[in-house]
Parts: C-alpha cells; structure tokens; sequence
C-alpha cells in the first residue's frame, strides 16, 4: 500500500516528475513526459506495479527519517538513521538533457549499514512486465517502444521478476545510481555521473530560485518553495503547465473522484501568470503565454477548458481496470472526458489573462488582441447558456454564477483593453452594453436577497465558494454588503475546521456519490477576501492554518481532510500553489497586485 499523499517528496527535470516516498521508495514516474504511461505505478496500486525502493535493508532498521530539499532547489536528501549507523539518499533529475534520468546517491554518514535496492521495472501503469538483462554497466528492460537502463557499479540480480541488489555503506563511501529512459529504437545514449546529475541539478534549480523577486519577509520561503513546484510542473519545451504530476489520487479516500490532472487548465492561467510575473519571472510568463495562444488557436466556440502538454486537443478519458487504486480509490482514470464540457468561465479567463499578461508589461502581440477579441465576440450570445461549470460538473449543465461572473470579466477586460490601452475596436458600445447586463442578472438571479448571499447558480439555494472571486476579478468590491454576506454564508455554510468546502457534495449538481475534502485553493481565496475587507488578522490567520498543512516539504495537494488531517486530491497541486503565492503577496508588506485593478 502506498504512504500517505503528504509522505511523498517531487524531484523533476521540467518534462515530467517523480514522487519518492519517506520509505526511500519512488512510487510514481511517468516516462518519457508528464502524461506518459508509468513505468512505476505503486502509488496508485502495489509493488509490483513498479516502483524503486532504495534504503536500509529491513524496515526494522530504521529508527529515524529526515528529508529536506536543499535550499533553493528541487534536490531531495532523505537520512535514515539505523542502529548501526547513517545513511542519506540524494534523488534528483538531469536537467536540460533529451534523456529523462534519475540520479540516486547513497551516502554515508557514520558506521555501516546493509542498504537494498529493489527495482521493479513496469511500463504502461504497471500492466507491462518488461524483458530485463544484465550488462557489465548495469541492467536493461524493454518492451515495446520503451527503453531503461539502470547504471551502477553495484551487482543486481534477477528475484521474482523483480531486480535487487544488497551492499553495506559505511561512512564516507558513496554510491551511486542512475536511471534512464529513452525510445527503444534510438541508440543508447550515454551514461551519466548520477554525482555530477545532482550537482548540476542543484546549481540550475539554486540559479532559477535566485531570481525570485525578494518581495516578501515572513513567508518568502513557503513563496519560493511554491514558485519551485511550479517550475517543476512545466512541460519546457511547450512552456504548458500540467495541473499536477499525478493522476487518480482521491478526493475522497475509497471513493470514485479521481481524475487525470496531467494536463493544463486554462482556468489556472491568470493565477499562474500573476504568481510568476509577480516574482520576476517575466520570461516564464511569456512562454506561458505563448503556449496558451497556440493552444487555443482555432475557432473561439470551440475552446477547451483543458490541453495536453503541447496543446493536445483529444484527452480521451479510460479506466485503468489493473490498477486497484490508491487506498482502493477506483477507478483509475488516464485522460479527463471534462476536456469535452462548455464551461463559460474559461472564456473569461482567457481575456483576463491576455489582460493581465499586458497590465504586467508583456509587450502586446496581434494575434492575442484578435484572439481576445474573437472570444469576446463569441460569447455575445453563450454567456445566456448553461454550462457545466468551474467544477467540471457531471450532473447536468445548470446557469452557474459564477461561470456568468466570468463572463463578465471577458467583456469587462476587452473593453478595458481598448479603453485603457487603446486597442482598435469599432463595437465598444455593445461590448459595454453586454457587461452591464450580464451583471445586472446575476445580481438579480444569482443572488439571494433572503439570505444575504450569491448562490451556486441561478434561483438555487446551494452555496459555492467559486463565489468568493466576486471581489478578487472585480465584480464588485469586497466591502459590498452583498459580497460580505457571501463571505459570511460560506464561513457558515461550507467551512469545517478551519478549511473552506467547493459546496455541498449531497447536492444532485455533480451527478456523483458525496464526499470530498476541503479545497485548498478556495480556502485561499477566503484569506483574499478577508485581506481586501481590511480584516488582515483574521486573513493572516486563515493563511498560516494553509501553510500549516503543507507537508514537510511545503507541498500541498488539490484537498485536505480536516478529520482525518491528510492531503487528498492529485499532488503536488499547481492550483494550491499558485493560490499560495499569491495571497502571500495579498498579504505582504507591497501593495497587492490583483486581479480587479486596471
């Protein structure tokens, strides 16, 4: 069974990642890129769907574990303390390189202590038992178009299909390992020194942090930490951002909402490129920005609300029927059929984001300006339609408030763009004629004047947190008696434990079985919300209950069970960070940049 979500660490190499567990064990890596099948899936079923454990031999050996990044970097150590000595394990990724490779350093510290490893080679999720060789270099497997080669002077040998070695480290002695993938067709390419991998991962991960813009005192690190993840989460040769390195890790322990998060969201594009232009990294922000334009080059009406790393249209969504899932979560998923819903707020998104990417000194470029343009056009007569909404609903398409609140941050920032930044547009009036009237019904059909409060959508009684970005993109000020109602009502209605709820999962809307755990980024946004009503202690306080939850790392996942007091959800999650980042500068020292100011 795999550890707990929060007991896994992220090494990466900015094309994919992988998660090594406080146990030494790597439970999750997808070759060659983010959404590639798994070559060890453990996480998400058992050992012998693949994995590579490497650590003292013997789980009665081990009395202490330790593990840090090192600082400014996306290279783990993890120390394990024996009774007959000490060990550390270095793991990090070649940065740069065509070869996605893992380096592992075991190193020790004092006395001598048996170290194993075991090497369970899979591919495609675990279903694929690969042809495995030795070599005077190392092992091989294959099969089909996949390749490995494991490196290391350490002799392994064949057990039950699975490939193991044992050796004594004493203190000093250092040995490493490397693990490298590539297509089974091309030659091998050649070895790399795993010491040298991991000094000049450090030194590239040390020289990216090293540009992060010191705007920040008291939470700096848990900033930097979070703008590393990210990096770590970006397919470079695309500049596309994947929502989070895993798939199918639930919502619900045992339950069935699991969902494929390797693939980039539209939805997170304003808060992504606020958090990194924000920190300096302008040149992060343009890539994105390119991504998202060809990614969404085409016909307006036919805008996903996800793509693939390259900007992959067809995300076709199947069950991984072999793998019994994490903690028995089923199904397992690979693809996400939510690729295929309308969801109206993306729409909004997107114009926000060519916004923003100008507000912030992106030079203008025509083909955004007519691409924003063309959506904004497009939505002149979809904004009145239903939709499945932020939460990529499965119980039908409903009028959600939030997804017409969105609708009119599209025509709000196209009319900006022209008023403001002097764009060329002949209809500006209609443009504006538009924004008022999708706000005047929301106001009146989205908002209940019983209770004080927006509701989920048009004359319904639910609550939704999504309404909490009211005030953040705009619609109207936080210290409108309306929007502190909402505040009010979902403190009360969705909060448990301190943590904010997306809504209420006994509802029909979703078309699922109920129960989830709160969602990190929605708690988030009820600290921006606090932060901009003038009630910073109370903002500040909702803030420091997130970053409590990280995990020794400072890694957060989509959700946290505040009863159980675990991560759920995919991990580590983009969202979660990006929204870290950002209520950390709403609440700095600097005036706030946000998302409603011209």
């Amino acid at each position: 069974m795999a550890m707990r979500i929060e007991d896994y660490g992220l090494i990466g190499d900015c094309r994919t990642a992988a998660l090594v567990g406080l146990d030494g064990s790597i439970d999750w890596l997808c070759l060659p890129r983010f959404d590639s099948g798994a070559c060890f899936a453990a996480l998400l079923g058992t050992p012998e769907n693949g994995r590579w454990k490497l650590a003292p031999a013997g789980p009665d050996e081990v009395t202490e574990v330790r593990r840090r990044y090192w600082p400014g970097s996306l290279v783990l150590e993890t120390e394990f303390e024996t009774a007959s000595g000490a060990v550390r394990v270095v793991d990090a990724m070649a940065m740069g390189g065509e070869t996605p490779t893992v380096a592992r350093v075991v190193e020790g510290l004092r006395g001598e202590v048996p170290v194993r490893s075991e090497l369970i080679f899979r591919f495609d999720y675990g279903w694929i038992v690969p042809w495995v060789r030795r070599h005077d270099w190392g092992t091989s497997a294959i099969a089909g178009p996949d390749m490995l080669r494991l490196r290391s002077w350490v002799e392994h040998r064949g057990e039950g299909l699975k490939t193991v070695a044992e050796f004594v480290v004493k203190g000093g002695q250092k040995i490493p390992f490397t693990l490298a993938w590539h297509a089974s067709t091309d030659p091998a390419p050649p070895g790399l020194d795993a010491e040298g991998v991991v000094r000049d991962a450090d030194a590239w991960w040390r020289a990216w942090s090293g540009r992060c813009r010191d705007h920040l005192d008291a939470d700096h690190g848990a900033v930097v930490r979070s703008l590393i993840t990210l990096k770590a989460l970006t397919y470079a040769p695309t500049g596309g951002i994947v929502a989070a390195a895993t798939t199918s890790l639930p919502e619900q322990v045992g339950g069935v909402r699991n969902w494929d998060y390797r693939f980039c969201w539209l939805r997170d594009a304003t808060f992504t490129l606020l958090a990194l232009m924000n920190a300096g990294y302008i040149d992060e922000a343009h890539h994105w920005r390119d991504w998202l334009l060809r990614a969404v080059a085409g016909q307006p009406d036919r805008l996903q609300i996800m793509y693939g790393l390259a900007g992959e249209r067809r995300l076709t969504e199947m069950e991984v029927d072999w793998l019994p899932g994490y903690e028995g979560s089923r199904p397992v998923r690979i693809g996400n059929a939510a690729s295929g819903q309308f969801q109206l707020d993306v729409y909004g998104e997107v114009v926000d984001v060519l916004h923003q990417a100008h507000r912030h000194g992106l030079a203008p470029i025509e083909d955004a300006w007519l691409f924003g343009r063309k959506v904004a056009e497009s939505l002149e007569s979809a904004w009145k339609e239903p939709d499945e909404g932020i939460w990529e609903v499965r119980g039908g398409r409903r009028h959600f408030t939030h997804s017409k609140v969105m609708a009119w941050v599209a025509f709000d920032r196209a009319v900006k763009a022209v008023e403001v930044y002097g764009l060329p547009y002949s209809r500006l009036d209609e443009w504006k004629a538009t924004r008022d009237a999708i706000h005047r019904e929301v106001c009146e059909r989205g908002f209940d004047a019983s209770r004080n409060t927006f509701v989920q959508s048009y004359d319904s009684k639910c609550l939704d947190a999504s309404l909490l970005m009211i005030p953040l993109v705009g619609f109207l000020p936080a210290t409108d008696p309306r929007v502190s109602g909402t505040v009010e009502a979902i403190r009360s209605g969705l909060m448990e434990r301190g943590f904010v709820r997306r809504y209420d999962s006994t509802s029909d809307v979703d078309g699922l079985p109920p129960g989830e755990g709160a969602f990190l980024p929605c708690t988030f946004w009820l600290a921006d919300n606090l932060a901009l009503q003038g009630r910073h202690e109370e903002a500040v306080e909702v803030f420091e209950r997130l970053l409590a939850v990280r995990n020794d790392l400072g890694l957060l996942a989509e959700e946290y069970d505040p009863v159980a007091r675990r991560q759920l959800g995919n991990f580590p999650q983009a969202f979660s960070h990006v929204c870290l980042a950002n209520t950390a500068r709403q609440l700095g020292r600097n005036p706030a940049v946000r998302r409603r100011n011209v």
